[in-house]
């Protein structure tokens, strides 16, 4: 009996272990890095701005491992800030503290992941008075699903973008 009691805290200990990693299209969000990241430590971030808080920079998403030229992905929080607009981004972790950090070398897309707690008109937003480039719209009006949508600016509105990002796939990233 004493012996079961000493096992108890390493059977609480292994249940804490890592994730198992699964496929990159078993993910939530897929695609394939490239560029040139020579020996880099490459990690994935969900960063952005939304509402309660004002900026998201996390990089504990449950992910496969990273490395240039492969296949990624990424799942996505289920409820992250009640709105807001994000990108997956790839960078080079130099200081190893977890966070992107502006000069890190970094690799992100055209296409914006838009999260929503109700479908419907999201008004475009647009820089701030008080910042570079005032009144410069960010965000065009958008008519969204309820959940994450996947939009991409360098794409043209339409029914199809935005779109609902239930899965996402093609998410290449690239520096």
């Amino acid at each position: 009996m004493k012996r079961c009691f000493l096992l108890l805290p390493l059977l609480a200990l292994a249940s804490c272990g890592k994730q198992t990693v699964r496929a990159p299209g078993d993910y939530d969000l897929s695609g394939t890095l490239r560029g040139d990241w020579n020996g880099a430590d490459l990690r994935l971030a969900l960063v952005g701005a939304g509402l309660p808080n004002l900026l998201t920079n996390t990089s504990t998403l449950a992910q496969t491992p990273l490395q240039p030229g492969s296949a990624f992905g990424v799942d996505l929080p289920s409820l992250p800030d009640a709105i807001g607009v994000y990108q997956v981004i790839a960078f080079d972790d130099r200081n190893n503290n977890a966070t992107y950090d502006p000069g890190e070398a970094v690799a992100r897309n055209s296409q914006w992941l838009i999260f929503s707690p109700r479908g419907g008109e999201i008004p475009a937003l647009k820089v701030p008075q008080n910042l570079p480039g005032a009144g410069e719209e960010l965000l065009p009006a958008l008519t969204v699903e309820q959940g994450w949508n996947l939009y991409d600016r360098a794409q043209p509105l339409s029914g199809t973008n935005p779109r609902a990002g239930k899965k996402v796939t093609g998410y290449d990233l690239s520096r």
